[in-house]
């Protein structure tokens, strides 16, 4: 039985083939992508075409805090320096498994995009993302996909660079998902288009700092007892009434589903 309670509450990539502006109001549904619609750290998983699959304790210990891109820049260059290509981490990508109901969710949502306007942003970078979802059909259903820049240069080697910068203390350096979500909101009111409600699926901590522009008509989803949920519960415990969406914890993404089917059915 799901369980809902009242919450304690640019550079663009933009796909080809992008849907046309909508006619009227309809929903924004948004999705972090690592432990979100993947069961992994995409990160994590590429160190499987590392040697040993493990990296060097030396690399390892280089990470810092609110750094995480920098770490991984580094971490890409070892793997590159170890002969790793593009098919390698298309492979990893590829096998990435969906989180638990997420391919419900899909499937659902595949039927209902004249309803919802459909957006992922991501810590992770756009050339995973884009093997991952092509991998799972998902792919189309996405409008825009904001993530940090990847490609391979002429060594063959994976490269990474930040999204962006911004003043925000709660977000790593290279993306605050705050900015990202709230410049969406007004160039998409600047062409016309107004949300009736905004919906967000995540689960990190980085995940919960845009899920604070939230309004209370609108429905954070958390990843039960992951980060973006545990701190959506300490402001709740520590400021009453600030956090304003509606949160509703989910295991399994079909309990997503069914919530975004009762909103449905509410309106016929």
């Amino acid at each position: 039985m799901k369980r809902c309670f009242q919450g304690v509450g640019l550079r663009c990539f933009l796909k080809d083939g992008s849907m046309a502006a909508p006619q009227g109001q309809k929903y924004l549904l948004i999705f972090d992508f690592d432990e979100t619609i993947v069961n992994e750290n995409s990160d994590d998983s590429v160190v499987q075409v590392a040697p040993g699959k493990q990296l060097p304790e030396s690399l390892r210990q280089t990470f810092r805090e609110g750094f995480y891109n920098e770490y991984m820049q580094q971490v890409l260059k070892y793997l590159g320096d170890q002969g790793a290509k593009m098919a390698d981490f298309k492979a990893v990508y590829e096998k990435i498994p969906l989180s638990p109901g997420m391919r419900d969710l899909f499937q659902f949502l595949s039927k209902q995009q004249d309803r919802f306007e459909i957006i992922l942003i991501s810590d992770a970078n756009m050339f995973g993302i884009e093997c991952a979802l092509k991998a799972t059909g998902a792919y189309s259903l996405f409008r825009k996909i904001f993530s940090n820049p990847s490609s391979f240069d002429k060594r063959g080697f994976f490269t990474l660079g930040p999204y962006h910068s911004h003043s925000c203390p709660r977000c790593p350096a290279n993306m605050c998902k705050h900015k990202i979500l709230t410049e969406y909101l007004a160039e998409r009111a600047q062409e016309g288009v107004r949300f009736e409600r905004v919906f967000y699926v995540g689960d990190g901590a980085n995940d919960f700092c845009p899920s604070t522009a939230m309004k209370s008509s609108d429905v954070a989803f958390p990843r039960k007892g992951y980060p973006m949920h545990k701190l959506i519960l300490e402001m709740e415990k520590n400021q009453p009434g600030t956090y304003q969406a509606t949160v509703v914890p989910w295991e399994s993404a079909v309990e997503v589903c069914c919530y975004l089917q009762d909103v449905l059915k509410r309106k016929c």
